[in-house]
């Protein structure tokens, strides 16, 4: 069909059209109908009218009776036809034998037309053919003072007279269709325009098209999919955008997308009532352009960006369409691989610790000086023991206890003085190592990269505290303190001043720390004073494994090794 190719608009303006013209027709029709039947109507009132005033007259009533009535009636016959615009009047006695005319010639004729009525003693109208063609006509009946009928007029006006009272109603009727059909036809344009405009001008069929390759789009996709309008309501979301932030997801037929706010759903969720975490509550409600930033859902970690959505040729927004990646397995090898960096420099830092410290014993051996030697050996293996075994024989956790002691030589390599003091007892294997290692790790790592090179004395506070249902690590330094302590904030990507931003790297530690802590069932917070201060607190299971008695054990702050004794 030629129309195949038409847009929406287009199609809705010629339909509008058609509409309106043959509404228009049929108006205009029904117009000039009413008028014709109106305009005879009027006329035969009019014709009886004339033909009951002129039965009425005492000048007609006695000329009935007079010696030769046409000479009486003809003159006045006339004047009332030239006066009242009426085609003819014509006057006849009972027996329809005319008296008046307005050809003399027809004068003495029989009248043309229904008489019974009249004869009757009753008015009549009709329209009929007659001597000057067809007319129409009143005939009414002339009495006298008894009631008696001595006489009947008629009084017409030609059918052709009538229909150019007709004719000349037609321009205001056409005028009046014309409008009509201007406005259907501007109703029309305006709402094509509109619907081009809503549309960009494809037609049903692409339209279909494009919906159903919107939908297999989306269907398939991996990333999680939000649109929200500019009222802050999510009118559109796909199943792995459900999944990522906690949200029921619901069956559209065969698609994995869920668009609200039609006509058989319920209206558009509010970003309100969705229970969304802040920071991504806050991005999603501002409308802000975002690219990769990291927002931390439950135990996921995401990223997200969003753009405006604007149609083409507008620069005003409709709203937001943001997309959701789960980072959390990749951010979670980051933190194993981390982890292992974190161990692996500690190791490295202690190889190049006590190679340092066999060099100093085997030089003093070399220049005979083996009591100096032996007494430097033993100094340095009671503070390694004293330090590995107020931390072994306090947290009962192998992992940290080397991370911590790891963490100790990588401090002194920059210069920093790492201070350690525990409380409780935590048995081993009661949480995850791993995640504790890349929550501790990181916390340390941070706290010693803001204070190396930074005042005299550079110095970080590593105080873990366990109570009856909770670990509490406190990791503080003496540096220039965070920029920021909305940690939302602080561990979106683009806003560490570190050079690496890339998973495992440096700048993605606060990222890794609040998704091991969620990991962990706990919560990281930050505040300054005299510096960073970063506490994690992560509950203990209930269900963990049973706990010695006794009071808690507490450490005091313990020299770095290697310093002076």
């Amino acid at each position: 069909m030629f129309w195949r190719g038409w847009s929406i608009a287009r199609r809705l303006f010629v339909a509008n059209l058609l509409v309106a013209v043959l509404l228009t027709a049929a108006f205009a029709t029904a117009m000039v109908s009413d008028a014709g039947s109106r305009t005879y109507e009027q006329t035969r009132q009019r014709m009886l009218s004339v033909a009951t005033a002129m039965a009425d007259s005492p000048l007609v009533v006695a000329g009935t009776s007079a010696a030769h009535p046409p000479a009486a009636l003809q003159p006045y016959a006339q004047a009332v036809m030239a006066n009242a615009g009426v085609d003819f009047v014509t006057m006849m006695d009972p027996d329809g034998q005319r008296w008046t005319h307005p050809d003399p010639a027809q004068i003495g004729g029989q009248y043309v037309g229904s008489t019974s009525e009249a004869r009757a003693g009753h008015p009549h109208t009709e329209t009929t053919a007659g001597t000057l063609g067809p007319s129409v006509r009143a005939i009414v009946p002339i009495e006298d003072a008894a009631g008696n009928v001595v006489g009947m007029v008629a009084t017409g006006v030609t059918v052709k007279n009538v229909e150019v009272l007709v004719a000349a109603k037609l321009p205001e009727v056409l005028g009046l269709a014309a409008a009509l059909m201007l406005a259907g036809s501007v109703a029309s344009w305006l709402v094509g325009r509109y619907l081009k405009r809503v549309t960009l001008g494809w037609g049903p069929e692409e339209l279909g098209q494009l919906f159903a390759y919107y939908e297999s789009v989306l269907h398939s996709v991996r990333e999680g999919l939000v649109l929200v309008d500019t009222r802050g309501s999510m009118v559109l979301y796909n199943d792995h955008a459900a999944l990522l932030l906690g949200m029921a997801s619901r069956d559209t037929a065969s698609t994995g997308t869920v668009s609200l706010g039609t006509a058989s759903t319920a209206v558009p969720p509010r970003l309100d009532d969705l229970g969304l975490p802040e920071s991504l509550h806050e991005l999603l409600q501002s409308g802000r352009t975002a690219t990769d930033e990291v927002h931390l859902a439950g135990d996921r970690l995401l990223v997200v960006s969003q753009r405006p959505a604007l149609a083409p040729g507008s620069n005003i927004p409709a709203g937001t369409v943001a997309t959701l990646r789960d980072h959390t397995e990749l951010t979670a090898l980051a933190g194993s691989l981390s982890s292992t960096q974190t161990l692996v420099e500690a190791l490295r830092s202690q190889t190049h610790e006590h190679a340092n410290r066999l060099h100093a014993i085997i030089s003093l051996i070399e220049l005979d000086r083996a009591r100096e030697a032996l007494d430097f050996a033993t100094t340095d293996l009671s503070a390694n023991e004293r330090l590995g075994g107020e931390f072994a024989g306090t947290l009962d956790e192998p992992f940290l206890a080397a991370l911590l002691l790891g963490k100790r030589a990588q401090a002194d390599e920059h210069g920093v003085a790492l201070e350690l003091t525990a409380s409780g007892t935590l048995p081993q294997g009661m949480l995850d190592a791993r995640e504790l290692v890349t929550l501790l790790g990181n916390l340390v790592d941070n706290a010693i990269d803001a204070v190396a090179g930074h005042g005299a004395e550079p110095t970080v506070w590593v105080d873990l505290l366990v109570d009856d249902d909770a670990l509490t690590i406190t990791v503080a330094d003496n540096g220039p303190g965070l920029p920021t302590t909305n940690l939302d904030l602080l561990g979106r990507i683009g806003t560490t001043d570190k050079a690496s931003v890339a998973p495992g790297g440096r700048g993605y530690g606060i990222a890794l720390i609040r998704r091991a802590a969620a990991a962990l069932g706990g919560s990281v917070t930050g505040e300054n004073d005299g510096g960073a201060v970063m506490t994690a607190v992560v509950p203990l299971p209930a269900s963990g494994p049973p706990r010695p008695a006794g009071p808690l054990r507490a450490a005091g702050p313990i020299p770095p090794v290697g310093r002076a004794q």
